[in-house]
């Protein structure tokens, strides 16, 4: 059976010079990429049009329409405004670059250039793009695609690692209570609870993603898991009242007329942490390592307050282990 198509990135080049243009799309070619080339701006946009890129490099000086107002046409159409545009130019001083980033240019390069830079710019603009494209748009953190590369890294590295799913308890009674944009507020504060506890306590390498609404996931070291966890669930639990009424506060409670008429009572927002080490043996799918995190969640939703459920593995089997609460 044949493996997975991977798909090139496509980068259009736009120059008026031939030599120019020929020279960067042996290098590019050279480097694994898909290039087309444009040698006026009329072109470039028809180009983008046809076929859209995933990156373009933007001569600033060309005849019938220069690079900037190409550029600032891509940025003004939504269809073509996430599109990274690299500024390509011998115009190198500030006037003209400042010029470049206010009519939406990624990056700039300046002529005559070493192809190890333009190289460099090229890869570096992309992953940036990639990043934009995957992350959450609420919190900015990565998500279900970049969540599932990092894993398979894991998974093919030498290094062990510790996967943890936070999950915030009690979350749709208090998007119902207290509206979206109350939620919204929640879901970004764990993000930054998240972000904080892992640049305090964690690993330079440490991971920390987006699944989407409520969830989240980090990845770290089995040295660093305890105190990363420990913070999130003391941070969380001193910053969460932040968002409730003081009445909620001093019942320690929120109270929803159901559908019914009646009152239901629902507690403050908690959080669990799953955790799921490899043990003494390596996980070996990322199905296996979310399906031990979902069935620790179950778990841990059913003790009170904010907890860290611990997962070992005896005989192949997950078994949790006490859920540490209020840490």
């Amino acid at each position: 059976m044949s493996g997975p198509i991977i798909k090139k990135e496509r980068v259009l080049v736009v120059d008026d010079e031939e030599h120019i243009r020929k020279i960067v799309r042996f290098q590019l070619e050279k480097s694994g990429y898909e290039v087309e080339t444009a040698e006026d701006g009329i072109e470039a946009l028809k180009a983008v049009e046809a076929y859209p890129p995933d990156l373009i490099l933007l001569d600033l000086m060309m005849p019938n329409m220069d690079g900037y107002e190409v550029c600032k046409r891509l940025k003004s159409d939504y269809q073509t405004s996430h599109i990274p545009v690299i500024m390509v130019t011998a115009k190198a001083d500030l006037e003209n670059k400042l010029q470049g980033f206010e009519d939406g240019a990624n990056d700039y390069i300046a002529k005559p250039f070493a192809i190890t830079e333009l190289l460099v710019r090229v890869r570096n603009v992309l992953q940036w793009s990639q990043l934009q494209r995957q992350a959450n748009p609420l919190t900015g953190l990565p998500g279900n695609i970049s969540i599932e590369r990092e894993l398979e890294r894991r998974l093919e590295g030498e290094g062990r690692f510790v996967f943890m799913y936070a999950d915030i308890d009690n979350f749709k009674p208090f998007n119902d209570y207290y509206g979206y944009r109350r939620g919204d507020d929640a879901i970004r504060l764990t993000a930054e609870i998240l972000v904080e506890a892992v640049k305090r306590f964690g690993d330079r390498d440490d991971f920390i993603g987006h699944v989407g609404g409520d969830d989240f996931v980090m990845i770290t070291t089995p040295e660093k898991c305890d105190a990363v966890a420990s913070s999130v669930v003391r941070i969380f639990d001193e910053k969460i009242t932040r968002l409730f009424a003081q009445e909620d506060i001093d019942r320690g409670h929120i109270e929803v007329v159901n559908r019914k008429g009646t009152v239901d009572r629902f507690p403050l927002l908690t959080v669990t942490i799953a955790v799921v080490s490899d043990g003494n043996g390596k996980m070996d799918h990322i199905a296996r390592i979310s399906d031990i995190a979902s069935e620790l969640k179950r778990y841990g939703k059913r003790l009170e307050g904010s907890v860290v459920v611990k997962e070992r593995r005896k005989d192949g089997k997950s078994v949790p282990v006490g859920g540490l609460e209020n840490h």
